[in-house]
């Protein structure tokens, strides 16, 4: 470990927070608060940063470590879509992504309520039972995709929860219609993974149903969150429309045979930006919506 250069360090824990998919969790939160609270605030700020980047650093870096031996055999990790961590930075990556977050965690506690509370420690034990041993959410099929979606899901919950939000029967679909969208995309990019997560010992939702079958689940899930948009009201169902690109780009899979499975690969790089294709549509009907308001 005295070998190991610190700017070798910091290069390794900003690849491992995949930098790539910090907006995915700062930007629920900051919508959801900004939209309940419409002020700007030190919550909203600190906030934000926490679920930009240590948040994403806790969520990825305990995963970078124990899922060492599965990630040497994937030759998709080790850039933009994660790093493949020498042994010797297993260590300070765990202290890392586990004191970074920590003022940020105390601080938000403070200014928030026991139901706030509430919801960021499940929040937090999601992220780490996702990869800890001992737990390992992510080799059980369907709490896989379940936990990985709460990843996403409870920034906003989290956010609508300090900033006083009323919970409507229109704020539940649409919060119901992202938990689905989580749980379509974490399923359809554990396809990629099938080979490697197989060799590596790793269960998953693909490894149990196999790559047609999981694709499938990630097209029925899309599905039903832009049906579940429907009933956001308007102009939030114009939001349904979103899940087209989505199907459109995993339909190409859904036959796709398990050792062809890394071909999915190309699905989940175009997955990555129409994330921010998506973001800006709807950052524009949140716009919208808070101009009816």
């Amino acid at each position: 470990m005295n070998d190991v250069k610190p700017a070798s360090v910091l290069r390794n824990l900003f690849v491992s927070s995949r930098p790539v998919s910090w907006v995915n969790t700062a930007y629920p939160f900051a919508a959801a608060y900004l939209l309940t609270a419409q002020t700007l605030d030190l919550p909203l700020v600190l906030g934000t940063l926490f679920f930009l980047i240590p948040y994403n650093l806790m969520m990825y870096g305990i995963n970078d470590v124990f899922d060492y031996e599965s990630d040497v055999l994937n030759p998709r990790k080790g850039g933009a879509e994660g790093a493949v961590l020498d042994r010797t930075l297993h260590r300070i990556t765990l202290r890392a992504a586990l004191l970074l977050p920590l003022p940020f965690v105390l601080y938000l506690l403070a200014v928030g309520t026991w139901l706030s509370a509430g919801v960021l420690a499940l929040s937090l034990f999601a992220v780490v039972a996702y990869s800890a041993p001992g737990l390992r959410f992510k080799e059980r099929p369907f709490v896989d995709s379940m936990t990985s979606s709460f990843h996403f899901v409870s920034p906003a919950l989290f956010g609508l929860v300090l900033a006083g939000a009323d919970f409507t029967g229109g704020l539940w679909a649409l919060l119901g219609a992202f938990f689905l969208w989580g749980m379509a995309s974490q399923a359809f990019g554990a396809v990629q993974d099938i080979i490697a997560d197989r060799q590596g010992g790793v269960g998953s939702v693909g490894t149990v149903l196999g790559a047609a079958a999981t694709v499938k689940y990630a097209l029925a899930a899309y599905a039903l969150a832009g049906l579940l948009m429907l009933f956001t009201g308007w102009p939030g169902m114009l939001g349904a429309l979103l899940a087209v690109p989505y199907l459109a780009n995993i339909w190409p899979f859904r036959k796709l045979d398990d050792n062809d499975a890394e071909r999915s690969n190309a699905g989940w790089k175009r997955f990555l930006w129409l994330n921010y294709v998506t973001g800006f549509l709807v950052t524009m009907l949140l716009l919208w919506y808070a101009a009816a308001r």
